[in-house]
């Protein structure tokens, strides 16, 4: 196995070399990046970057109302709802979620 280290620019170059570069804004990119950082801290165990996986398991969102309509929930009225269902990753601009 080769592990090759990367930072934000590279991180951002992938999903650009994946043609997936207006799936998430610049700002969530950002935020992604560093909760995956932290993730690989936190548990000691490389993240191994998947560009495509990431893209159908996460969806970004302006705000907590557009999930709201996305998912025709009831059962989610707060973002700690929304932390009850799924991982939510916050930014200024919007939140990024796992699709559940």
């Amino acid at each position: 196995m080769i592990i090759q280290t990367l930072n934000e620019n590279d991180f951002r170059q992938a999903f650009i070399n994946y043609n997936r570069d207006r799936q998430f804004t610049y700002d969530a990119l950002t935020a992604l990046f560093q909760w995956l950082e932290e993730l690989a801290e936190d548990t000691g165990t490389p993240y191994e970057l998947d560009v495509i996986a990431l893209s159908c398991e996460f969806t970004e969102y302006s705000d907590l109302s557009e999930v709201q309509d996305n998912y025709f929930s009831t059962e989610i009225s707060s973002i700690d709802d929304l932390r009850d269902h799924t991982i939510v990753i916050e930014f200024n601009g919007g939140l990024i979620i796992q699709d559940f």
